[in-house]
């Protein structure tokens, strides 16, 4: 029966992120990392239960908070898209330390877009999967948008997102701006699943057209029918889980 581990692994700027290892009962066959939406923690629905998931097949999966949210330090402020896809590249070399090859990414949300990111400066990967991720970066902006002038006009805000206070500092949104993933999908050179719901109210179902369309062959497409975007719904995790360890099987190593 899989099991799970409890870690922390340095950060970038001097955080100390803490992180779960979610094990499978007997040896991996690989190992993937996790890498969660925006404000949404390593024990968010899709991160925890499609990791669980995931060393129920056999592929160990270690899942980790962004500074400032669960157990991790830092402040979460103090982040943005360039720290979170850094992070990505910090958890593959914690693991690699051990010993464990990083077959796999995985990413929800801003997530997704953050393991595309930084696939390309990742040696020994065998895949990458993305869930419910914007093409774009900055499409998280809408989040905020009502506080968008006064970010700008002050340098920060205070901002209710997913039931929590969070400050917004300008250079998040010039960091979001200034991001174009376009490159990095084109180079990839590596087996990419993009799942996306077609009934996503967060993250439309566009986004992961435009993804496909500028991701080189091998790619595949599965539509998570009936899912919202935070997939709260533990079929469709399990579902998600069981359609990336069938896929992912065919290009992992051990």
């Amino acid at each position: 029966m899989p099991t799970f581990e409890s870690v922390s692994f340095p950060g970038v700027n001097n955080t100390t992120l803490a992180g779960t290892l979610d094990l499978p009962d007997g040896e991996a066959r690989a190992w993937a990392v996790f890498c969660h939406g925006f404000t949404l923690g390593k024990n968010s629905a899709a991160a925890s239960r499609i990791s669980k998931a995931l060393a129920g097949h056999g592929i160990g999966v270690l899942r980790y908070d962004a500074a400032g949210l669960g157990g991790s330090g830092g402040a979460w402020e103090d982040g943005t898209f360039s720290t979170k896809v850094a992070d990505v590249s910090s958890a593959v070399g914690f693991l690699h330390a051990q010993g464990r090859k990083v077959s796999l990414l995985i990413g929800h949300s801003l997530g997704g877009a953050a393991v595309l990111a930084a696939a390309g400066s990742i040696p020994e990967l065998d895949a990458v999967v993305t869930i419910g991720a914007p093409f774009r970066p900055s499409h998280v902006m809408h989040l905020f948008e009502e506080e968008m002038q006064t970010i700008r006009q002050e340098g920060s805000a205070q901002v209710d997102l997913g039931g929590r206070s969070l400050q917004i500092r300008e250079e998040l949104l010039h960091d979001l701006a200034a991001q174009n993933l376009t490159e990095c999908i084109r180079e990839l050179h590596l087996p990419l699943l993009v799942m996306h719901s077609p009934t996503d109210n967060t993250v439309g179902i566009d986004n992961a057209s435009e993804i496909f369309s500028v991701a080189r062959h091998p790619r595949n497409f599965i539509s998570l029918e009936g899912s919202d975007h935070l997939m709260v719904d533990r079929a469709q995790t399990s579902r998600a889980a069981d359609i990336i360890a069938a896929w992912a099987g065919v290009y992992l190593s051990a």
